[in-house]
């Protein structure tokens, strides 16, 4: 007998392992600079949850993404605006703040380019969006 691939996947989604609130996950702009992504969820009317991951950069103790049309498009839809979720570090933050920063885009753009080898390709393409992560107050964090 056969197991259906639909059933394998619900099985193996069951069997993932959950996040478990870890009470030692912080907000930690300094300890996030090394990772090369973070996952940002957003949710739109029909569609549901969607994660998808960009890269980062932390400019003045702040944490930052720089969009292209399609996310950017996502975080026009996102009917939790102003808020996304993240994923970084191996933690997960349900509650941060997406402020668009339109005057820190070269700034961004440039830790980007220092950051990323492959950024010479990639600053070529339209990036409308420059957004800084704020998370909030009482955000949990989850391992």
């Amino acid at each position: 007998m056969s197991v259906h691939r639909p059933v394998l996947a619900l099985a193996l989604a069951l069997l993932a392992p959950a996040p478990v609130v870890a009470a030692d996950s912080a907000w930690d702009p300094a300890t996030f600079a090394g990772e090369d992504t973070l996952q940002l969820k957003t949710t739109a009317a029909g569609e549901g949850e969607h994660w998808f991951p960009v890269w980062l950069v932390v400019v003045d103790d702040d944490v930052y993404v720089r969009l292209g049309s399609r996310a950017a498009g996502r975080m026009e839809r996102n009917t939790t605006a102003p808020y996304v979720g993240v994923r970084v570090g191996g933690a997960q933050f349900d509650r941060v703040k997406a402020v668009a920063m339109p005057d820190k885009a070269p700034a961004v753009a440039q830790a980007m380019a220092r950051k990323y080898w492959s950024d010479v390709i990639v600053r070529h393409f339209d990036h409308p969006l420059t957004v800084k992560l704020v998370p909030e107050a009482t955000t949990d964090a989850h391992r």
